[in-house]
């Protein structure tokens, strides 16, 4: 067996291939909330079968119904009696938005320094290239039987992830799960993500008038849509920016210092912005709830003529702690609309999708396992137990699929990764250390023979 030296230089003379294999991806705009790019999701899902088959893999491509979202399940058989770890990423990736927002174009990597840009190199085409990479890295040594499940819809709820769990789940059953969606602390200190908040999404529309009629000869006695929808939407949040739906849980407070600089530069606020809400950094990004309007329908300000918009809607995003439910904050933030929503405007709420938020287990011999490997591989860096303010739903339907299993989320993200926004990027040397680190977690598994949690 090659030592830890050995599968080092080895990951790093196999890293340009790796990011060869990343780059043709990435190519191919898997935008899964596109209907209009069906047959790019299709052609990146057959990409992927390929990558892992030259691996050794017996890949298959899988739906849970015909003209369901396809995904690739496989498996490449370990020593009898050797640990069963499935490997999850996702091949589809976000819309890009606006191409110009981007310094290159978004379906064309490109290197710049030393970070690969493009949709999907972060989030989460890297994860697969990082599996890959560890198969490739250890070659005929593979300690672990290992099964992947790469989706092609997470960035679109994994409606039919739970369907495919319920139909293949003697292929995807698993002693270990290792999950390589998330991200690490800092490009030199890796981390495990142990908790990650929930998500509700709500369209809230709110009609005052019929139709449109003319603002001089109504306005001040008929109130508008707009009026009426920012009134309602202003009572989400207290003074201070808290969200203000009662009823909404917080988690324990997270005990991670971060610091006043590293926040302004890797959050974007302008200059001059003050924080929202109360606790320390990481409570308020991590283990409290938060409220966000993504997204609102009115009139544009170009041409718009002077008449009282009849209906308005805006899109209002829970983030909910871990420890609480998406049940619950539905109910809540309905309740919360409905008391407040002015002048007896009539108000239309339609819940667009949820998730659960998730804590993990962060003990034990898999844990053990992995925060030695991820610390060989960040040259001694002690890996750092975080929280994530994003939500990855569906950990949950593994949790209950297979609730024996030990559950890990890693990634390859940094800080500055900017995933699902303009110049995603990939570091390339945290890029090397998770496939190296992943090579050497699977290696642990196998010399321990770790079965359970």
């Amino acid at each position: 067996m090659a030592s830890v030296t050995d599968l080092k230089n080895r990951v790093r003379d196999l890293l340009p291939g790796l990011v060869g294999d990343l780059e043709a991806l990435i190519r191919i705009q898997s935008v899964s909330a596109d209907p209009a790019r069906r047959e790019e999701v299709e052609a990146s899902a057959r990409k992927t079968a390929q990558l892992l088959a030259d691996e050794g893999v017996a890949a298959e491509i899988v739906r849970a119904y015909d003209g369901a979202p396809p995904a690739v399940i496989g498996e490449r058989t370990g020593p009898e009696g050797a640990p069963v770890v499935l490997l999850y990423a996702h091949h589809d990736v976000q819309p890009e938005n606006d191409p110009a927002d981007w310094d290159s174009p978004p379906f064309e990597p490109a290197i710049r320094g030393e970070r690969l840009y493009g949709r999907g190199a972060a989030d989460d085409k890297a994860g697969i290239a990082v599996h890959v990479g560890a198969l490739r890295a250890l070659g005929d040594d593979l300690p672990v039987t290992v099964r992947f499940f790469i989706e092609g819809e997470e960035e679109v709820s994994s409606e039919t992830l739970p369907d495919l769990l319920r139909q293949y789940p003697d292929r995807l059953a698993a002693d270990v799960i290792v999950i390589a969606d998330a991200g690490n602390w800092d490009i030199g200190v890796p981390a495990l993500t142990t908790s990650l908040r929930g998500l509700v999404r709500v369209d809230v529309e709110v009609r005052t008038l019929t139709h449109a009629v003319h603002s001089g000869m109504w306005g001040g006695l008929v109130p508008d849509a707009i009026m009426a929808l920012t009134r309602l939407l202003s009572t989400l949040w207290t003074e201070d920016g808290s969200p203000a739906v009662e009823g909404l849980a917080s988690a324990p407070a997270a005990g991670v210092d971060y610091p006043e600089e590293r926040l302004r530069a890797e959050s974007g606020a302008a200059p001059g912005t003050a924080w929202i809400g109360r606790g320390s950094a990481a409570d308020r990004l991590w283990a409290r709830p938060a409220i966000t309007v993504t997204g609102l329908d009115a009139p544009r300000v170009a041409g718009a003529s002077n008449t009282l918009v009849p209906v308005a809607r805006a899109r209002v995003t829970v983030r909910l702690a871990p420890g609480d439910t998406s049940a619950n904050g539905v109910t809540r933030l309905l309740e919360h609309l409905e008391k407040h929503v002015p002048w007896g405007a009539q108000l239309t709420t339609t819940v667009v999708d949820t998730g659960e938020p998730t804590v993990l287990p962060s003990a034990g011999p898999t844990y053990d396992a992995a925060r030695a490997a991820l610390a060989e591989a960040w040259d001694g860096a002690a890996p750092v137990d975080k929280g994530a303010g994003g939500s990855i739903p569906f950990i949950a339907e593994f949790q209950q699929a297979f609730p024996g299993a030990s559950i890990l989320v890693t990634g390859v993200q940094d800080p500055d990764s900017r995933a699902h926004g303009p110049n995603e990027g990939l570091h390339l040397t945290v890029f090397e250390r998770a496939v190296l680190a992943e090579a050497l977690l699977l290696r642990r598994l196998g010399d321990a023979m770790i079965i359970c949690p």
